[in-house]
């Protein structure tokens, strides 16, 4: 697995997208999805300038970020269980699975516990899918107003899984519709809401969220390979 040439290829391909939607280059912000793999490739693509990783699973990104460089910015973008939230809570530079008010208490309890704020992204199920978790596009906006109320907690944008297409065009009709309930909270100007992230677009279909508007993408296997399940 050449993870430099496989991070050049991605940097390429951003680069294309946002000149194809007259974006620059730094408006997209890349998460190395580090998730199920073992520590040599994240030192790896460390070493190529990666700093924001991403993680799955609380235990994972906790073990991951006592081995790993302090300067790493490691982002929750898995389903995030409230009994987890206080391992969490003062390693993480982004969660981006917060999609009820409760678990959204449970952040700001523990929060308040360790006197900091928590940076977090609501994540919205906008194809609907059984499958998936996220609050409903209907309910995305009550759901920031509600967040809002919470001092330890910052609202900083949205974050989406989009299904997994053959055809990646297929998802923009849901990058679309994120950035259009995204434009639409930030003309609601909401107190203690800094609408600035918007977290869609996989390796299957990151370019096209980028020409919808995306600030971050979350790319595992475009450059670690395909998943591994064996124990870290």
């Amino acid at each position: 697995m050449d993870i430099k040439k496989n991070l050049d290829l991605v940097g390429k391909n951003i680069e294309a997208a946002c000149a194809a939607c007259g974006r620059e280059t730094g408006e997209v912000k890349l998460i190395a999805v580090s998730k199920t793999k073992p520590l040599p490739m994240l030192e790896e693509a460390y070493a190529c300038g990666c700093r924001d990783f991403g993680e799955n699973k609380v235990q994972e990104l906790v073990d991951k970020y006592e081995a790993m460089p302090k300067d790493i910015r490691w982002h929750m973008i898995g389903h995030l269980q409230r009994n987890k939230v206080k391992y969490i809570v003062d390693k993480v530079f982004l969660i981006h699975s917060v999609d009820s008010l409760r678990l959204a208490q449970e952040i700001e309890k523990e929060a308040a516990k360790k006197n900091v704020c928590v940076n977090i992204l609501v994540e919205v199920n906008v194809a609907e899918e059984e499958s998936k978790f996220g609050t409903t596009v209907q309910e995305s906006v009550s759901l920031v107003e509600q967040i809002a109320q919470l001092p330890h907690v910052r609202v900083r944008g949205l974050m989406t899984i989009a299904p997994y297409v053959e055809d990646a065009e297929e998802n923009r009709r849901y990058f679309a519709k994120m950035k259009q309930i995204y434009v639409d909270i930030i003309h609601k100007n909401i107190d203690n809401v800094s609408m600035e992230e918007l977290s869609m677009g996989m390796t299957g279909d990151y370019e096209v969220a980028i020409t919808e508007g995306a600030t971050y993408i979350r790319v595992g296997t475009g450059i670690f390979g395909e998943r591994e399940y064996a124990a870290i």
